[in-house]
Order: C-alpha cells, then sequence, then structure tokens
C-alpha cells in the first residue's frame, strides 16, 4: 500500500529548505540582492538612457526613481507624447528622437530598451557597439537568427547583458523552485500554464496613421503575438524546473473572436516536449478571463502553484473510509448508477487545500499589459544598475532569456504551420 502522507509530514522539510545561501548557489544572478552585493555599490549610481517611453518604459522609470543605485539622465522615444509624459516624470533627463544620439551621449553608462519586438535585435547590437550596457526588455529579440546575433555581440563586448524576464528574481518563484530542486514534490511529471485575458489588446490610437506604431503588438511586421508577449515568460518555467530544455513543439492558433483587422492569432495552444518525457503546455485565450492566469508545476507527490504560491500534496491527511463516503455523497461524486455496479466512477481530485510557502504574497490576475507589483522587476532593474556599476554579468541570465524567447518563437510558428517542430543543434548556444 502507497504511504499516506498528514499535512505535517507533507510539510516536514519545509523548515530546512530556504537555508542561508541556498538560494544563491541555485540561483547565481542573485548576488545584486545580497548585503554583500549591496556594499559593493554603496554610494554610486548607474547612469541610465530609456530607450522606448511607452507604457513599459514608465513603468521601469517609476521604479528607478525610488532606487539610490539609479540616475535617469536621458531619455528617447520618436513618437513625442510618450516622451513628454516620460519627461514630466524625470526632469533634468537629455531627450532624444533618434536612439543613435542617445547612444552617442558619454554620460550614460547603460540603457534600457523598451520598444517594439522587432527593434530589439539591431538597438541591443547598436548599444553594445557604442559601449553601452544593456537592458532590454523580453522577449530578445523577433528570431532566433536575430537572438544568436545579440549574443554574438554581446559575447565580443566587455559589457553586460540583461533581458527582461522578472521572473527570475520573483521571491516566489525562487522559494517554489527551491521546494522542487529539494524534491518537495517528488519527480516533475507535467507543467502546465495558460493566460487568459477578455479584452482586444488594443491602445487607443490619435490617429489612423499611428495604428501600426501604437498597436504593434497586432501585426506580425512587429510582434510575434501572444508567445513572445505572454508565454515567454511562463515557458521559463519547465526549464527552470528540470534544469533541461524541450526537444520539440507542436501548435496550433487562429483569430477566433477580435476580427478587427490584427494579424497575430488572438488564442493559441502549444505542447513542448522535454527529453525525459515530460510536456509543458501554454494556452492563451483572450476573449474570455475565466481562468486568468496560471502556472504549475505538477510533480509525482505534489503540486506547486507558481503564481499564487501554494503547494498541494498529492497524498493529504488520511481519511477513513466512512469519512471519504459521506463526502464524496455531500460533494455529488457517486451517483446511483455507483450503487448499481458501474465499471466507471469519476477520478477525484486531491483534496488538500494547499499551503503557503511565502509571506504577505501578492498575487496577479495577469491582466496588465504594462507590469505588477512585487513581480521581481524592481529586482531585476536593481540588479542591472549593480552590474552596470561592477561590471559583473549576472551568471545564467542570458541563457535563460535566449531558451525562453527561442521556445515562444517556436511556439509561435508551430502555432502558425500547425506542425511540430524540433529544436535545432546549432540553436543550442549557450
Amino acid at each position: 500500500m502507497d504511504k499516506l502522507l498528514t499535512r505535517k509530514e507533507f510539510l516536514s522539510n519545509l523548515g530546512s529548505m530556504f537555508a542561508v545561501g541556498s538560494a544563491i548557489s541555485l540561483f547565481p544572478w542573485l548576488t545584486s540582492c545580497t548585503e554583500k552585493g549591496q556594499k559593493e555599490i554603496e554610494g554610486q549610481v548607474a547612469k541610465l538612457g530609456i530607450i522606448g517611453t511607452g507604457s513599459r518604459g514608465q513603468f521601469h522609470i517609476a521604479n528607478l526613481l525610488v532606487d539610490k543605485s539609479a540616475k535617469i539622465v536621458a531619455l528617447c522615444d520618436d513618437y513625442e507624447p510618450h516622451l513628454q509624459e516620460a519627461a514630466a516624470m524625470c526632469p533634468g533627463a537629455k531627450l532624444y528622437s533618434d536612439y543613435h544620439k542617445l547612444l552617442d551621449d558619454k554620460d550614460v553608462d547603460g540603457v534600457i530598451i523598451c520598444t517594439p519586438l522587432n527593434w530589439h535585435a539591431v538597438m541591443t547590437i547598436d548599444s553594445f557597439k557604442a559601449g553601452k550596457h544593456v537592458f532590454c526588455e523580453k522577449s530578445m529579440a523577433y528570431s532566433i537568427q536575430e537572438c544568436k546575433d545579440v549574443i554574438a555581440e554581446w559575447q565580443r563586448s566587455d559589457r553586460v547583458f540583461v533581458v527582461g524576464q522578472q521572473r527570475l528574481f520573483d521571491p516566489k518563484y525562487i522559494k517554489a523552485m527551491e521546494l522542487i530542486h529539494s524534491g518537495a514534490i517528488g519527480e516533475v511529471v507535467g507543467v502546465r500554464n495558460y493566460w487568459y485575458r477578455n479584452n482586444d489588446w488594443r491602445r487607443e490610437c490619435p490617429s489612423p496613421e499611428l495604428e501600426r506604431r501604437i498597436n504593434w503588438r497586432l501585426y506580425n511586421a512587429s510582434s510575434r503575438g501572444l508567445m513572445t508577449e505572454l508565454a515567454c515568460h511562463q515557458l521559463q518555467n519547465g526549464s527552470w524546473a528540470m534544469d533541461q530544455y524541450p526537444e520539440c513543439v507542436t501548435g496550433m492558433g487562429s483569430i477566433r473572436f477580435w476580427k478587427d483587422g490584427r494579424e497575430v492569432f488572438d488564442n493559441v495552444a502549444v505542447t513542448y516536449e522535454y527529453p525525459n518525457g515530460v510536456h509543458m503546455t501554454f494556452e492563451s485565450i483572450i476573449s474570455n478571463k475565466h481562468f486568468g492566469m496560471g502556472e504549475f508545476i505538477l510533480g509525482s507527490e505534489g503540486t506547486i502553484d507558481l503564481v499564487k504560491g501554494i503547494m498541494f500534496s498529492e497524498s493529504p491527511a488520511y481519511r477513513s473510509g466512512i469519512e471519504q463516503f459521506l463526502m464524496q455523497i455531500k460533494q455529488g461524486i457517486l451517483s446511483n448508477s455507483a450503487f448499481a455496479g458501474s465499471s466507471w466512477s469519476q477520478e477525484d481530485a486531491s483534496t488538500d487545500p494547499g499551503v503557503r510557502f511565502t509571506d504577505k504574497i501578492i498575487t496577479t490576475d495577469g491582466s496588465s499589459s504594462t507590469g505588477a507589483t512585487n513581480d521581481g522587476s524592481v529586482e531585476l532593474a536593481h540588479a542591472f544598475c549593480h552590474a552596470v556599476i561592477t561590471g559583473q554579468q549576472p551568471d545564467k541570465i542570458v541563457k535563460e532569456a535566449y531558451y525562453a524567447t527561442a521556445l515562444a518563437l517556436m511556439g509561435d510558428q508551430a502555432s502558425h504551420e500547425k506542425s511540430t517542430l524540433y529544436f535545432k543543434d546549432e540553436d543550442r548556444i549557450l
């Protein structure tokens, strides 16, 4: 008979899982968050330029304005209303409409790139060539080849490189991955991700000629749609949990509801397969928000809800047979047919209410198109400042960002082709 774990037994390992230094050994990019990392840059500032001052750029500006290690010295946008909004937040910052001129500014140590996806690669490469440190928003680039070009230029430079995969700095994800790597949920057997919204993903456009600039996410020339804008975050989960990357992906997608001239899909469903046989799914529909956002690591002994910071046991506290029987009747699980000797009965889900493994957690429903509170974005921006000041490249962060982007791009291609694509050996570059 399989051992039935009590709730107390299931939680017995938690007390020793967050020993001092354990997170740093597992997640070396967190060194900037340590006391030693803070002392290294005490009294120093990274002088930054923001390229792209729309909603995400202004989100970063707001966070950096309260970071003592950051000073915003330059702003750039070729859309004047966004530039003036950012300028109001940063009195004294130099203003540019051409990013090349910002890169020529000797007062700028590093740049944060918050532009449409199709600009990421060229701006990042130009920034390295200009001797600037770079924080580029996710996804890394519009194509895998562009990603490889970006990484090649970074490797030729002596500059630091950070990409906007903020979950790497989100405390609840870090603690969750500590639990997973410690074996708290047994062997990883599945990864499930979804992101549902009910909005058209459009921004208000003041005039028709600006449509493709303002709503760049909706058009193929500037966007890879739901996969690079949403899935890129979640696809990191499986690789992070198992320390390996998928071999192939199968996908589907369509424009089902928002038939308003957009070119990118309004719903997608993709499945990735890892070398160990584990499957990771991602699904997104932006015309129904009932399920919101969900990210789950499924183990042989438990499940972790990454978004809510809850761990569930496969075998919660034992209940007597009569207690389970009465509960099933109360819940309507048993029907009259069961008493007549049916050969089939409904498979019961786990009844474990779960336990939170982080304190004072703030969750998000995934509805924001700009950023969420306490999602790791503040820590990521601070890590970039630390790297700019010290010249120390955060370990593994480029590799994580590259594969998250590559998987998103492969998923987008597979969903358009309705096919299975295999990860090429020549694309496994890090």
